[in-house]
């Protein structure tokens, strides 16, 4: 019932910085916990970063903490991931999730609908 478009991604050097946008449409966008995950050739999908259905709440893979950042803005159906100091390792198809729910999900399973996905490529 919920639809899901990412943009924003690109070829970037190592150092450099992306910001992703997801928009949502179908339904009110304020009653979905969101989450943005990644997945590398080869690699099962993993968690970049959460947010709860109010912004209120976040989380962070270990390996992201620190240089990415993930928001939202209802008022315009969007979540974001501010992507800073890439490294090759964040290589991969980024795919924002959503799930109706007030509690903060950290895992794929926990998500119900996803997007088509956007290509990060980092060189080094």
């Amino acid at each position: 019932q919920v639809q899901l478009v990412e943009s924003g991604g690109g070829l970037v050097q190592a150092g450099g910085s992306l910001r992703l946008s997801c928009i949502a449409s179908g339904r009110p966008f304020s009653w979905y916990g969101m989450g943005w995950f990644r997945q590398a050739p080869g690699k099962e999908r993993e968690v970049v970063g959460t947010i709860t259905r109010s912004g209120g709440s976040t989380y962070y893979a270990d390996s992201v903490k620190g240089r990415f950042t993930i928001s939202r803005d209802n008022a315009k159906n969007t979540l974001y991931l501010q992507m800073n100091s890439l490294k090759p390792e964040d290589t991969g198809v980024y795919y924002c999730a959503a799930r109706v729910t007030p509690v903060l999900k950290t895992t794929a399973s926990d998500f119900d609908s996803w997007g088509q996905g956007t290509q990060v490529t980092v060189s080094s």
